[in-house]
């Protein structure tokens, strides 16, 4: 089945769906595309006056597609960093937009699935969900605004363990650091969000938009300029030799052994 993003109405709340099952969810240029579609649209239209963002089954999301990385290897860099582009333009669509964003997560939300969380405004999470920046155990680095959302919202010690350490994290050590505002049973982050995105429709739709607008204005050119030296460190990476043996393992299911070049 192919990627998608789909969407429904919910009276004055718009719901898109990451549906991508049997990979988890993972990512996809065609779910970037309809995502930019669909949160220039939403801002645009004044019936929609929030907007939940979850995904399809068990699972949030579980970020890029190793094997498509790996194929990815073996083209001209630029087609990764086109890639790369691409989801950036969708997060920072989310960004732009001035309706509220609320993630509702169950199960993972894995390396650029944690990274789109991080780009809402709202996070639901069931008690059970597991967030990860996956990136270092195939020998990359983050994108998708990672180490900006990380960097200003937590102390450097914290998301340096995020990022280098590449860890599981539950919803409620997430919700102790203040980056998920509310946690949920299993099973009912969904619901929960389309409650509070449903609260935040009746309210005052303009107040809320410049609402978001100031808060997002201190970000907004340290971001584009942190998007960009993601994307150029995620290809440098993508293009090392420790990336190729880290998604190989990954794949093989079997432990890297990194550093067997260490002159590069």
């Amino acid at each position: 089945m192919a990627a998608r993003l789909l969407s429904e109405r919910h009276d004055a709340v718009l719901v898109l769906r990451i549906s991508n099952p049997e990979a988890r969810n993972a990512m996809h240029p065609d779910i970037y595309r309809d995502g930019i579609a669909a949160m220039r649209a939403a801002a645009d239209d004044q019936g929609v006056r929030a907007i939940v963002l979850t995904g399809e089954g068990e699972h949030f999301c579980a970020g890029g597609n190793l094997n498509r990385l790996r194929e990815n290897r073996a083209k001209d860099p630029s087609v990764q960093a086109a890639s790369i582009d691409l989801m950036h333009a969708w997060f920072t669509a989310i960004r732009d937009c001035p309706k509220p964003v609320i993630a509702a997560v169950e199960g993972a939300a894995a390396g650029a699935g944690f990274s789109l969380v991080l780009a809402c405004d709202l996070v639901v999470a069931a008690a059970n969900a597991r967030f990860v920046m996956a990136y270092v155990k195939v020998g990359l680095t983050c994108d998708g605004g990672a180490s900006h959302f990380l960097a200003t919202r937590l102390p450097y010690p914290i998301a340096y363990e995020l990022l280098a350490g590449g860890q599981p994290v539950g919803a409620q050590r997430l919700h102790e650091l203040g980056l998920v505002n509310l946690v949920t049973e299993p099973g009912e982050a969904f619901a929960a969000a389309l409650s509070r995105a449903a609260e935040l429709a009746d309210g005052p739709a303009f107040a809320l938009g410049r609402i978001k607008s100031l808060l997002a204005a201190r970000e907004r050119d340290a971001l584009a300029h942190q998007l960009v030296r993601e994307r150029e460190n995620f290809v440098a990476a993508l293009f090392h030799d420790d990336a190729g043996e880290g998604i190989d393992a990954f794949l093989a299911r079997r432990p890297p052994q990194y550093n067997r070049h260490p002159d590069r």
